[in-house]
């Protein structure tokens, strides 16, 4: 018998990966996307002969999404070129430049080299943190929708791991003592938008799951990843239609029974996936009078994370800089405060620079350059006025780059993009601007994470970076991952019909 209709809404990693896995049980999928192109933050643009990605641009341990195309009776080799970058990247301070490689033998030699004696501090970080990411592991793919969940044995082995009371600055000054070889394993706090003097301890697994499994670069960009699950999707008999808004779900008491598009078309369904922005989604798609939590007052006094603003450019020369760049504030700790406390524009902004093409030849033409640059700045919730500032901003991050890179690029400038938290708002949907979702403080995550599947509103389920386990590509295909079984598992105890 046909299993039941399943409507996701946006089309961005968390909803296509739900969808494909879905599709290929037999669910009847449908996913509708507000946007003329699919991919959410993980998509892609062009812009004359150059092609970039709009958000993401790192890919880490690839191995969980070949794990969720297995499960999709599919080989992740057959629709997309993976190809590992050595180095990673490299983090750019004013006295030196440190390349950083998923080698260890070679990032020991290369910490050795600016840190002489830390070599071994590398190797202990490397070795205790692989015990911590093991016992993390499972509350990572695990749901938290009751405070139960904690009292089971692998929940309260790992309950040490999460470092309570520390941050993840506090974590690697256990193993070094230089505030620059420090902020080389604390700068990926900036994936969630967070600073390394608040995030929680437990995320020193971040730095670590690229030092083992390495960071990759889809060839065509990371925006391959979510084009290859629209594929699958389809494959498996799933509908994917654009330019199809959700003006609002469709309750009939506290279950939702499906959808209303933005021209007025109600869709039916047996259960809603929602992939859009957390936060968005909430003040938008359902009547505060229909939340039990999370309504409008609760949603704007949560913490979120900080906003990026950026450059897309197409440049007319070949450009001598590694694939991912990142040019450190000289007083980092200041910057980071006025992102995340005094909610101002630095005057000397850390700035993170992918030169694509430099590996990927289909991003430009020969001798020709596609830079993606980003500066993470607050919030819009910091009352910034961007419509001012933006010109300003703009010159000042090309002087640093200029500067900090000693290369000519403005001269040779052809194609220029530019986003702002105002524009993540208004153009891309992204509540105040909050690139990297929720914060990832203790007092949201897990249990007090937004559920996977809303308790209030029977049919309705939650994927993405809003929910537990949190942003980041890898965590995100879990909360598919999550979400999915749990909403197969509702199914099979109701019979199928």
């Amino acid at each position: 018998m046909t299993k039941d209709k399943v409507v996701i809404i946006g089309s961005g990693p968390g909803g296509l990966a739900a969808a494909m896995l879905l599709s290929a049980k037999g669910f009847n999928v449908r996913v509708l996307e507000k946007q003329s192109y699919i991919g959410g933050r993980t998509s892609s643009f062009s812009s004359g002969e150059y092609t970039f990605d709009l958000g993401p641009t790192f890919f880490s341990m690839p191995y969980i999404l070949e794990e969720i195309f297995e499960e999709s009776d599919r080989k992740l080799a057959n629709y997309m070129t993976l190809k590992k970058l050595d180095p990673m990247y490299t983090l750019s301070f004013d006295e030196f430049s440190l390349q950083a490689t998923s080698d260890q033998r070679k990032m020991r030699e290369h910490i050795e080299n600016h840190f002489p004696g830390y070599g071994q501090k590398y190797d202990l970080f490397m070795k205790e943190t692989r015990a911590k990411m093991n016992m993390l592991l499972p509350i990572l793919q695990s749901k938290y929708d009751s405070l139960f969940d904690y009292l089971r044995r692998k929940s309260i082995k790992a309950l040490p791991s999460l470092e309570f009371g520390k941050s993840l600055y506090d974590v690697l000054s256990r193993y070094f003592d230089d505030d620059r070889l420090k902020l080389s394993f604390t700068f990926q706090s900036k994936y969630l938008g967070m600073s390394p003097w608040e995030c929680p301890g437990a995320f020193s697994i971040l730095s670590f799951m690229e030092h083992e499994y390495g960071v990759y670069h889809p060839i065509g960009g990371v925006n391959q990843i979510t084009k290859a699950l629209a594929k699958v999707v389809e494959e498996h008999g799933g509908q994917i239609h654009k330019n199809n808004g959700v003006r609002k779900l469709v309750l009939n008491g506290n279950k939702v029974i499906g959808v209303e598009l933005e021209d007025g078309e109600i869709i039916e369904a047996d259960h809603v996936v929602m992939n859009a922005d957390f936060a968005y989604g909430m003040t938008t798609l359902l009547d505060d009078t229909k939340r039990k939590k999370y309504k409008n007052a609760e949603l704007i006094k949560k913490d979120y994370s900080c906003s990026t603003f950026m450059i897309y450019a197409g440049v007319k020369k070949t450009v001598n800089l590694d694939h991912h760049t990142i040019y450190f504030s000289k007083d980092y700790k200041k910057n980071v405060e006025q992102i995340t406390k005094t909610f101002e524009l630095s005057e000397d902004p850390s700035i993170y620079i992918q030169n694509g093409s430099v590996t990927d030849p289909t991003l430009a033409p020969v001798g020709k350059s596609a830079l993606y640059i980003l500066a993470p700045v607050p919030n819009n919730l910091s009352g910034v006025d961007w419509e001012r500032e933006k010109s300003s901003f703009r010159d000042l991050i090309w002087d640093q780059l200029e500067r900090r890179s000693g290369i000519s690029l403005r001269s040779h400038l052809e194609e220029e993009t530019i986003l702002t938290p105002l524009d993540w708002e208004r153009q891309k949907f992204v509540f105040q601007g909050a690139t990297f979702n929720l914060s990832h403080r203790l007092g949201q995550m897990m249990y007090f994470r937004p559920h996977n599947r809303m308790k209030d509103i029977a049919g309705l389920w939650l994927v993405g970076g809003g929910t537990h386990p949190g942003s980041g590509l890898p965590t995100i295909f879990e909360s598919a991952r999550i979400t999915t079984n749990l909403l197969v598992s509702s199914y099979s105890r109701m019979g199928e019909r």
